[in-house]
């Protein structure tokens, strides 16, 4: 009886321990997506990096995106993608194409727009090592996915403990496949175009002869 009553005692114990874990790792996420939806524009230069230890796959590619609400444009791997609200125009300038998408439901999508809210919703929270990295203190908090069909093995979202902005994203598959997103520079409230949202449809078709492709 008396070691029935220990063993329970110590399961209460881990439970309200793990609890207030998990409370905290979503409390710190939502002070990041609090702070952001503050900003009226977030301009961001990164570093995107892809590692496959088994494949033998080692990339790395510097991006800029530049986010206003869901509204985004990003520049990466010489392509544009802007995303005004209701459909997503990827710019190929080396194929002289635009592909016009409307926006995945998808969870496991992770895109500008989901950058600092994608945590919300299909996780469970843990709140990770806290290191130190270049002399900045650095909360890692890791994220599993709910769905056990996830293509996600888990993500793990660094947080400057200072500023409340993400550090980085690493996000490891379950093909062991390893994508970091990590945040060079991050500027607020900068004086941009609203044209910078918006896809000149005849800028592309008249002027450079671009193949414009719209799936129906």
């Amino acid at each position: 009886m008396k070691k029935l009553l220990v063993l329970a005692i110590i399961t209460f114990i881990n439970f309200t321990t793990y609890s207030q874990n998990s409370a905290d790792a979503k409390k710190l996420l939502d002070e990041v997506a609090a702070k952001v939806e503050g900003y009226q524009n977030i301009e961001i230069e990164f570093n995107h990096r892809l590692d496959n230890v088994d494949a033998n796959v080692h990339q790395e590619t510097r991006g800029n995106v530049t986010l206003k609400g869901d509204l985004y444009h990003l520049n990466y791997m010489g392509t544009e993608q802007v995303f005004d609200g209701k459909k997503i125009y990827l710019i190929i300038h080396e194929d002289e194409e635009v592909i016009i998408q409307k926006p995945s439901n998808t969870e496991d999508t992770l895109t500008p727009s989901k950058m600092f809210s994608f945590y919300k919703n299909g996780y469970t929270y843990k709140m990770g090592a806290l290191e130190t990295i270049k002399g900045v203190k650095i909360q890692y908090v890791k994220l599993t996915p709910i769905d056990t069909h996830s293509e996600i093995s888990s993500v793990k979202v660094g947080v400057d403990v200072k500023t409340k902005h993400i550090y980085n994203i690493i996000e490891t598959g379950q093909n062991k496949t390893i994508t970091t997103l990590e945040v060079r520079s991050f500027k607020t409230n900068q004086p941009i175009s609203e044209k910078l949202f918006i896809f000149d449809r005849a800028k592309y078709k008249d002027q450079k002869k671009y193949t414009i492709s719209e799936p129906k």
